[in-house]
């Protein structure tokens, strides 16, 4: 596996992780409402890498000689402002989760945090998902919040996590 930070080349495969994620994970949203947000929330325009504090890095498959060698199977995409970074997505692939591809790739972007100088990091996933909440539960989070997304003039409840470093 090789983490390395995300060039505009890779939106096309964050992407199709993320549209294959959503569709493994939100069954309490229609797929075409799933298809319609991936596309406007993953647009190419949508994680602008050389913004000031903005960190997005991809899981590459790295078997030598394989057919799928390259392949992007995850990605995480995070904003460090001041002292507080938060963490806006973190997907792995279905066909990868339960593997410790995500909890890798949410070392490496605590590292990188903690080098840029964030001593709290929030992540935000709908509140219905008990797998990201066992997922940062396990990772030290606490739910510390609650909050609101609208996908399709529909209303859901956020549950927003905190890690103090």
């Amino acid at each position: 596996m090789i983490i390395r930070a995300a060039d505009p080349d890779d939106f096309a495969a964050i992407k199709a992780v993320a549209r294959a994620t959503w569709h493994d994970t939100y069954d309490e949203l229609e797929a075409e409402v799933i298809d319609e947000t991936v596309d406007d929330w993953y647009a190419d325009d949508s994680m602008p890498l050389e913004a000031p504090g903005t960190m997005v890095f991809v899981v590459e498959r790295a078997e030598s000689g394989s057919d799928e060698e390259g392949e992007l199977v995850a990605f995480t995409h995070a904003v460090a402002q001041g002292d507080t970074a938060d963490v806006l997505r973190l997907y792995v692939h279905p066909d990868h989760q339960g593997k410790g591809v995500g909890t890798e790739l949410h070392d490496h972007l605590l590292e990188r945090l903690e080098a840029y100088g964030v001593d709290r990091v929030r992540s935000l996933d709908f509140a219905f998902n008990d797998a990201s909440r066992r997922f940062y539960e396990g990772l030290g989070f606490e739910q510390t919040d609650t909050g609101v997304v609208v996908i399709d003039g529909e209303s859901y409840d956020e549950a927003v996590y905190t890690l103090e470093l």
